[in-house]
């Protein structure tokens, strides 16, 4: 069953691109001795099919991508009012060492994480947390493994 189920995907897909229209506008075409499907949407939505970025919002500075990479942790407190200051705190002194690194100030259960950057390799990472072991400022630097964003121009 899933095999047939994929196959007609597959074939609706291949039909759609050779045609040079949306799933919608192809599943709606009439075909001789199939079942007819009619589509009740906003012609927005139908605009959308196909591409590959969406703004979310019309302040958004930036569109960005979610891959895996690496991020430099320069804080890990605990589930207290006093850690998150620190967090914001420590998130403070990054910006104004280092103003053109993003940083992230974030609750993690169960605790305050300051992490910075957003690095698509370990060597990319390595030499930022070089830079901020440097400084002096920041004593717990270490490298982590997370979700970052990549801005899309």
């Amino acid at each position: 069953m899933i095999k047939y189920l994929l196959s007609l995907i597959f074939l609706l897909s291949v039909t759609a691109a050779s045609a040079q229209r949306n799933i919608v506008e192809s599943l709606q075409t009439d075909r001789p001795g199939q079942g007819k499907v009619t589509v009740h949407q906003d012609a927005g939505i139908t605009a959308l099919i196909g591409s590959r970025y969406v703004k979310a919002t019309a302040t958004e500075a930036q569109r960005t991508l979610k891959s895996r990479g690496f991020r430099v942790q320069v804080y890990a407190g605990n589930n207290s009012r006093q850690a998150r200051n620190e967090a914001n705190r420590v998130a403070e002194k990054v910006k104004e060492e280092f103003p053109e690194m993003p940083v992230y100030t974030y609750f993690q259960p169960p605790r305050w994480l300051c992490r910075v950057g957003d690095f698509k390799s370990i060597e990319e990472a390595h030499v930022a947390m070089r830079k901020l072991k440097s400084t002096g400022n920041f004593k717990e630097v270490a490298i982590v493994r997370e979700q970052i964003n990549i801005p899309i121009e």
